[in-house]
């Protein structure tokens, strides 16, 4: 049990913050992605014997947490909207164009997002994206080809 934990220990130290901060990012809501983040490792915890077994259990976690606050933002939409504003970001910008990126990528659909998230902050795979989506490849590289597209419109019209 001991080793199980430290391994659980391990992979929890290296990918918390990083999750974290991705689903921040997809979710434009710190708090959210903090929950998300957090219901994520317990599952894996809870799972680990069979988490640690996946290729990248770190996309893993990522698609769990991103698929819980889907489903909770789904229940409550009606109440409290998801803010999806560049002040609410974990890490604030101290640069003008780090901010209208940012706030640019808020504005994509949040399947998009969560493409350009796991391919480019993430550096997942084609595969390893598609896999952590639970998404087709063609559908990871058509989603990130149209979302890069649309924010450098949306860049380069700011």
């Amino acid at each position: 049990m001991t080793v199980l934990v430290k391994d659980f220990e391990g992979f929890y130290r290296a990918e918390a913050d990083r999750l974290y901060r991705a689903l921040a990012v997809t979710l434009g809501d710190p708090q959210l992605a903090r929950e998300a983040a957090d219901e994520a490792m317990a599952r894996a915890y809870a799972h680990w014997d069979r988490v640690r077994e996946r290729e990248n259990p770190g996309g893993w976690a990522f698609r769990v947490g991103l698929n819980w606050a889907t489903s909770w933002w789904r229940k409550i939409r009606r109440e409290r909207p998801l803010p999806l504003s560049a002040e609410d970001d974990p890490a604030p910008l101290d640069d003008p164009a780090g901010r209208h990126a940012l706030a640019a990528l808020h504005r994509l659909a949040l399947p998009q997002r969560a493409v350009i998230v796991c391919r480019i902050l993430l550096d997942l795979s084609t595969v390893e994206t598609a896999a952590a989506l639970g998404i087709a490849e063609g559908t990871v590289k058509s989603r990130l080809a149209r979302g890069l597209a649309e924010l450098r419109r949306e860049l380069s019209e700011e």
